[in-house]
């Protein structure tokens, strides 16, 4: 199984890029997201990568970090989803923003993706909700707070309370996001838990 591929990149299609890797083509499958992110041709580049073998066919889907490959794998979890459909997500949404959409039950948000509709995105945001593929996929909560790039105090003291108090992760970040984004990056850490319970409570 091909875990990582280096290269360079020989050329772009509409859904795929062939990489040259000591003189051999391999076509691997991109989100638009990564497609857009590559380099030019010629240019070296590293490709986190998931192989999967059917009958009739091996493909190859290319990812830019191992947790964007996490999630693809994630996604096909869910009935409805398949490869095409997962990279649909994956090419709207980073894996930060998925992380995100998927903790604050955001089902509008995933069903943006072409082959999404209103009930296989409330079905993703319903499985999913406490399946991150990897912490880094819902940080860093000031992302999701809006409030910046620095860590708010006391938020992640206030997240493991919360995920110690029975809440999933996922939860627990939007509780806290919503938290820091109303009493602000400096609030103490019981306050950050007062006001994330009731968040939770809604």
């Amino acid at each position: 199984m091909i875990g990582k591929l280096t290269g360079l990149v020989d050329s772009v299609g509409e859904d795929f890029v062939i990489l040259d890797v000591h003189g051999v083509g391999y076509v691997v499958q991109c989100s638009s997201r990564t497609l857009q992110h590559l380099p030019g041709a010629g240019e070296p580049v590293a490709l986190s990568i998931e192989t999967q073998v059917r009958e009739d066919a091996i493909r190859l889907y290319g990812f830019a970090s191992d947790i964007e490959r996490d999630w693809f794998r994630l996604l096909q979890g869910v009935q409805g989803v398949g490869a095409k459909v997962a990279l649909a997500l994956l090419g709207i949404m980073s894996a930060a923003e998925l992380g995100q959409a998927i903790a604050l039950q955001d089902k509008t948000a995933v069903s943006r993706a072409p082959g999404v509709g209103p009930k296989l995105a409330a079905r993703i945001v319903a499985e999913l909700k406490d399946k991150a593929p990897a912490a880094a996929a819902f940080e860093p909560i000031a992302l999701t707070a809006g409030v910046g790039t620095a860590l708010p105090n006391g938020a992640e003291d206030a997240v493991s309370a919360l995920v110690n108090l029975g809440y999933g992760r996922p939860q627990a970040v939007a509780a806290v996001a919503a938290s820091v984004k109303a009493l602000g990056a400096e609030a103490e850490v019981g306050a950050l838990i007062r006001h994330g319970l009731k968040e939770l409570a809604q």
